[in-house]
């Protein structure tokens, strides 16, 4: 295989952010504060999970995620930007999409098309796809295409097992013919789709969720994916091809799973060496999923920020990268990364960012998620009362701008740049 490339570099992701909301709580938290079963927890192996404040909401998480990177380009390269596309579940209108919204905080040129999409975690990779196929046909050489997968969680103790693992928050995806993070393997992909009822949001207040449906949808749409992939992609080995994996990872005892499956069918692997390839190629990825939870659509660049920042490799590594959206569709592809990767992606300090949220108590945490599942509801006017958070936030201290929410007015959303320290006080 080889990168494709136009007159200025391989084509693929230019730059790459992560917003994962500012606080989390302790998966073993929630486990004590609902009663659930400790003996599940290490199933999970999840340790933390982002939680999102009520002036937060697929807006806001949408912005602060691509802000950096919008930021880091010149006037000359942010006008190239064609194309803006948001993906989400977690959609603020039947009509108007979330991109609108984005586009205007952004600053970006009115020259552009916007849209949203959706197909559960899957969107994005949609998105991608459709973005790398753009820049790589040479219709508008030098364009750029900003992806970006935005979604907040609406799990409560109704979700049961599903509640611990939901994250929030956005992932922000450049692409064009300058990529510094990763230069994707032009039409080597595999899809897979079909109608399953395995979860839904058939209202702005909650989610459902066939917990063994989904399960047994991601495995197969994974094992076939993969088949499709290796039609296109001469000489293809599940082992030998891909030096690192990074897999939707609604939590990562499901990769674990995943990654088991597919290497005693592809490779007739023996447990050990099935646990020896677990480390080497896929533990790298759930570094950051597993202190987050599931970000949706942004999932599977989550864990490609965690190879690129977390694995210890010094030259050119293909990663194989699978994405599964419930309901169902999916795409196994991939891509090159480099020693430069890693320095495109440390300007925005996903690593510290992570590190850096503030803990939340059960209690605290309890106490956010009324306000918070009312975020997708439609209502003609709203106030969000920003500084009855001062207390909470006064723990992080941080001086970070950022877009909050601060209402609704008629329907229309109302945001504003604010500073944490200014929420605080």
């Amino acid at each position: 295989m080889t990168e494709p490339e136009t007159e200025h570099g391989p084509i693929g992701i230019e730059a790459l952010n992560v917003y994962c909301g500012l606080a989390y709580i302790p998966v073993r938290a929630i486990f004590e504060g609902r009663g659930l079963d400790l003996g599940r927890l290490s199933n999970l192996m999840m340790e933390k999970r982002s939680i999102a404040f009520p002036f937060e909401d697929p807006v806001t998480n949408a912005v602060n995620a691509a802000k950096p990177i919008i930021d880091a380009l010149d006037a000359d390269e942010r006008d190239r930007i064609e194309i803006v596309i948001t993906s989400s579940e977690s959609g603020i209108d039947y009509s108007k999409s979330i991109t609108s919204y984005v586009h205007q905080y952004l600053g970006l040129s009115r020259n552009c098309r916007l849209i949203e999409v959706k197909q559960a975690c899957y969107a994005a990779t949609a998105a991608f796809q459709m973005a790398v196929a753009y820049v790589a046909s040479g219709i508008s050489p030098g364009s750029k295409v900003l992806v970006v997968a935005t979604d907040v969680s609406l799990v409560n103790q109704k979700a049961a097992y599903t509640e611990p693992v939901m994250g929030t928050g956005a992932a922000a995806i450049l692409i064009s013919d300058q990529a510094r993070v990763m230069a994707v393997d032009l039409g080597a992909f595999g899809n897979y789709s079909f109608e399953t009822m395995d979860s839904a949001r058939p209202s702005p207040e909650f989610d459902i969720a066939d917990v063994d449906r989904s399960l047994f949808a991601y495995l197969d749409c994974l094992a076939k994916s993969f088949e499709e992939y290796r039609s296109k992609v001469n000489d293809t080995h599940f082992v030998d091809t891909f030096d690192y994996l990074a897999m939707h990872t609604p939590f990562a005892g499901l990769v674990k799973a995943a990654h088991r499956k597919m290497m005693k069918e592809c490779a007739n692997a023996s447990p050990q060496q099935v646990e020896r390839d677990f480390t080497q190629r896929v533990m790298p990825s759930l570094e950051y999923p597993s202190v987050v939870g599931n970000l949706c659509s942004g999932s599977v660049y989550l864990a490609l920020a965690s190879i690129i920042d977390r694995a210890q490799y010094t030259g050119s590594s293909r990663v194989g990268l699978f994405s599964y959206g419930s309901g169902c569709s999916s795409e196994f592809f991939s891509g090159v990364i480099t020693p430069g990767s890693a320095a495109a992606l440390a300007r925005f300090g996903v690593g510290a960012q992570l590190q850096n949220r503030l803990e939340l108590t059960f209690d605290e945490y309890a106490g956010l998620l009324e306000e918070n599942l009312c975020c997708l509801k439609p209502v003609e006017n709203r106030e969000v009362d920003v500084q009855r958070y001062g207390r909470l936030l006064e723990r992080a201290g941080k001086k970070t701008e950022m877009l909050v929410l601060t209402g609704v007015k008629k329907f229309h959303r109302q945001h504003q740049w604010t500073s944490m320290v200014d929420l605080a006080n």
